[in-house]
């Protein structure tokens, strides 16, 4: 008999990726796609869902085939906040999907805030008004593709976000569902009461008929359509990409702290049964809905940390591969005043600045092509640790562990500075993959792999923790310096 497995699709900003688990979480096999990104205008971005369905397609087929494990459920993760809109009789976008770094939406929020609903956003959703969330992005869509509000208003266009798309498509079109990971990344759903909010719609001009239905994180949402790969799969789990890490992460208890590092950076603080409101410039988000009970967490959002790697990479042509960036800082001795704000989708957490821009300050005729690529790793811990301090000022006790994931915690130099950074002890797990980990783990407790969330959490396996050792001193010296490139690249300069 074949052997029991999971299988998790991790559809990202820049790939998409599925992979197979066994029962004990371990990793067994991995297919990855990168797909193209779209720049319509200045700040503006977007993704083509055909591309987006057809590597999920392709990368599931590969991970069975290859694997030849019998999958007895499969997660879903996903790139939260990006919008798709399209036709419930055909299946098809009305319009390419809106990134969550698309900032099209901004004029419109500085409207929304000027006529006084931030308050009343904050209140029900632990939101900001700002273009980073998905319901200004579907207002857009319903206000420029031609016919849609009309078609919207008698019921034949359906909304969802990545994860509630592909659901759709993997269903057969059974299926309109979301998590309330995801629903909680809209402006529209209320987290403290679980459910879709009227005057939030009303505000954004947004039929609630479009809407998909909000379940658990951990349950049945469906089958697979036969067709797709031989035989029906239930789907068994799904989680924006941000608390599916910390399900990865095994970060379950209050006070539990995860940092991830993709296309941006996310740290997400659980807080428990208490939905916390930052006064600090953080967010109030869902981590997990498990057997109907809500878990909260506190978020810093970062839009750039990866991506500012993949910009040395394709844009200056810097490296040519993400690991040499770990070569070239460990060659040098300091970072010669060299800072990079990568302010190139605007700023996030905590500072919430769509105005800001990119900068490198501090370059002399010495500074060299390693200065740049060290600047953009320093970049990402100190906007992380510009977060860290955020929770901290809204209540959090001094955090003592942070655990981390994503692409760049492979690299030791910098999770060493990470460390350094935050006076921290800073933890990397075995498989440094826990997004994607997560959504297996959502998926195998649908299905009674695992009964209860601490099964999970024995699961969870450290591979190496990172200890402080900068002098108090040279870190205040960063810090400054750090505070003195963010103030020059929001500076407003007159026209």
């Amino acid at each position: 008999m074949a052997k029991k497995i999971l299988l998790a699709i991790d559809q990202g900003t820049t790939s998409t990726r599925s992979m197979s688990f066994d029962t004990k979480g371990k990793p067994r096999k991995v297919a990855r796609q990168e797909f193209e990104q779209h720049y319509p205008r200045h700040g503006w971005v977007e993704h083509d869902v055909e591309d987006i369905w057809r590597d999920t397609q392709q990368t599931m087929k590969q991970v069975i085939e290859e694997d030849g494990g019998d999958v007895r459920a499969i997660g879903i993760t996903n790139q939260r906040e990006t919008v798709v809109v399209w036709d419930r009789i055909t299946g098809e976008a009305i319009h390419k999907a809106i990134v969550w770094q698309d900032r099209r939406t901004a004029k419109f929020c500085a409207e929304l805030k000027a006529q006084g609903y931030e308050e009343e956003v904050r209140a029900k959703t632990g939101l900001l008004l700002d273009p980073y969330f998905s319901g200004t992005k579907l207002r857009w869509i319903l206000d420029n593709v031609k016919g849609a509000r009309k078609r919207a208003d008698k019921g034949e266009l359906a909304f969802g976000t990545i994860d509630s798309f592909l659901l759709w498509r993997l269903t057969g079109g059974k299926v309109h569902a979301t998590d309330a990971s995801n629903a909680s990344r809209t402006l529209l759903y209320d987290i403290h009461t679980g459910a879709w909010d009227t005057d939030l719609c009303r505000m954004l001009d947004v039929p609630e008929n479009m809407l998909p239905e909000v379940k658990d994180n951990s349950t049945i949402f469906g089958e697979t359509d036969k067709s797709l790969f031989g035989r029906a799969m239930p789907i068994g789990g799904m989680a924006g990409d941000q608390q599916a890490a910390a399900v990865g992460q095994a970060c379950f208890k209050r006070g539990d702290i995860k940092s991830t590092y993709g296309t941006g950076c996310f740290a997400l603080l659980n807080t428990g049964d208490k939905a916390l409101r930052s006064e600090h410039g953080l967010l109030t988000t869902v981590a997990y809905s498990i057997g109907g009970k809500r878990t909260y967490a506190l978020e810093g959002s970062i839009f750039v940390a990866g991506a500012a790697i993949k910009w040395l990479r394709d844009g200056l042509g810097l490296i040519h591969r993400a690991s040499d960036t770990h070569d070239l800082a460990n060659q040098l001795a300091d970072n010669h005043g060299v800072y990079m704000v990568p302010g190139f989708v605007g700023l996030g957490a905590p500072h919430w600045d769509p105005d800001a821009r990119a900068t490198i300050t501090g370059l002399t005729f010495d500074a060299t092509g390693a200065h740049i690529a060290r600047a953009a790793l320093e970049s990402v811990a100190y906007q992380t640790a510009d977060l860290v301090e955020a929770m901290v000022a809204d209540g959090a006790k001094d955090v003592r562990t942070i655990r981390v994931d994503g692409g760049m915690a492979a690299n030791d130099w910098f999770c060493q500075f990470l460390a350094d950074m935050l006076d921290t002890r800073v933890e990397r797990p075995a498989n440094i993959e826990t997004t994607v980990a997560g959504a297996a783990f959502l998926a195998g407790l649908a299905v009674g792999v695992w009964d209860k969330l601490e099964d999970v959490a024995a699961a969870w396996a450290l591979d190496r923790a990172f200890e402080p050792s900068m002098k108090n001193k040279a870190r205040k010296a960063l810090k400054t310096g750090w505070r003195e490139a963010l103030a020059r690249s929001r500076s407003k300069i007159p026209a």
